[in-house]
């Protein structure tokens, strides 16, 4: 007898039929972005995306303080999400919560959900095709 799988994206493939919206805020942020592209996603919550089927879209809401957003290697690394060919939702400026004013706040509500139904139709669209 198999165990468990504790990853969700071990589910049968009929329960894996589903468009799934990435975001996080947060330091998390600024943690969950170097080990999706360094690929150690054996933390809790990561394994689903390392299992992702990249015929399926994946959008990111990168989210961490100005600092963080500034560092280099933060480009580098969201860059390379990219060339996975993840789609991401760019992080605004305004005063975030730990003080700072500049870039890093998740992006609003609405131009997230703009952004998620427009890759959405665009993927229905190349799917009918």
């Amino acid at each position: 007898m198999e165990p468990k799988a504790s990853c969700p994206a071990a589910a049968p493939l009929l329960e894996r039929q589903f468009h799934v919206l990435v975001g996080v805020t947060g330091s998390v942020a600024a943690l969950k972005v170097p080990l999706l592209v360094s690929r150690l996603l054996d933390v809790p919550g990561t394994c689903v995306i390392r299992a992702w089927d990249l015929r399926k879209p994946l959008l990111f809401c990168p989210a961490m303080n100005t600092a963080m957003w500034e560092h280099p290697i933060t480009s580098q690394q969201v860059g390379q999400l990219k060339a996975f060919g993840y789609v991401e939702i760019p992080c605004v400026a305004k005063k975030l919560v730990c003080g700072d004013q500049g870039l890093g706040a998740m992006a609003e509500v609405d131009t997230i959900v703009d952004k998620v139904m427009e890759v959405l139709s665009r993927h229905a669209g190349l799917q009918q095709n």
